[in-house]
This record gives C-alpha cells, structure tokens and sequence, in this order.
C-alpha cells in the first residue's frame, strides 16, 4: 500500500457510515454542553459498555473524566440541524433546542432513537484523542424511529421500511 497525507485519511475514515449522537453532559458550575460525535461504538454487554472519542484538546474533556456522567442521543433521521448545531461551540446552545431536564439532571434532547445515561470507567489515549469508555447505566430506545446516518461527509438515511421487508 502507498504512503497516505491525514486528508486521504480523513477521506478514507468518511466511506465509513457511522450513526450520529450528541453527548450531553454538566461542567463544574453544573451549566448544560453539549456536542455531536460520530465516534460511537458497542464494547460489550456484560459490563454494559460503549464508546467514543473525543480530541484531547476539547474544552469537554474535564466533564468526561473517570467518574462524570453523560447522556447519549441517538439522533433521529430528521435531526440533521441538530447535529450542526452542536458541532461548533456555542454558548446557551439549549436555546432554541426542544429539550428536558431528565432525572438526572442531564439535558435530555426531544425525539431522538435512543438515549444511553452513562458514566465514564476509563479514559484512553489514542493519538490525538482520548477514547472514552463508558458504563451504560439505563436506557431508552425507540425502534420504530430511524436513526441519522453521516458517511462521505453527508447526512443519509436508510430505508428502514426495506430492510423489514427482507
């Protein structure tokens, strides 16, 4: 294989179709954040594991650490305004943004697929990143929603109502 430059690899990451969340969580003044990731993955069942990745750099990092909370949105296929919005930092980004504040005390986005309250069990380097890995601790989920999907740079869906019928 030829040597490759980090824009051919960022090309070749984005053939990769990946769901897309946004991650809320609480700063230490206990003021709302929150943030797109597309980095999402399953670890395991038995602990009920996930993760995701976020550059080292990010002003999230200090509420992601070992121990801190965060709730997980699954964005729904007509949430592609929503992954925009939380892509670039803002402030008051709740404005505007049909929401809740859940039990336990997260923002919680309305209409979303899925929700995952989580807490963080482990923090790893990877490169550029930390990768973090995070205990599910409840959940809900809503199948008969379809999920966002982001590959080459776009937002796409799938044709959910196909894919039952095979």
């Amino acid at each position: 294989m030829a040597p490759f430059t980090s824009q051919e690899l960022r090309k070749g990451f984005a053939s990769f179709a990946t769901g897309v969340t946004v991650i809320t969580c609480l700063d230490e003044q206990q003021q709302h954040h929150g943030i797109t990731i597309s980095s999402f993955n399953t670890v395991s069942l038995e602990p009920p594991l996930i993760l995701w990745s976020l550059k080292k750099q990010s002003r999230f990092m200090p509420w992601m650490e070992v121990g801190k909370k965060h709730l997980i949105h699954v964005l729904e296929r007509t949430q592609e305004d929503l992954a925009m919005h939380f892509a670039t930092v803002k402030h008051d980004e709740f404005i505007g943004v049909p929401h809740q504040i859940a039990d336990n005390g997260l923002c919680q986005i309305n209409d979303c697929v899925a929700y995952y309250e989580c807490e963080t069990a482990y923090v790893h380097t990877g490169g550029d990143h930390n990768i973090i890995v995070a205990k599910v601790l409840s959940l809900k989920n809503y199948p008969e929603k379809e999920p966002l999907i982001y590959a080459r740079s776009k937002f796409v869906g799938l044709d959910f109502a196909e894919l039952k019928t095979n």
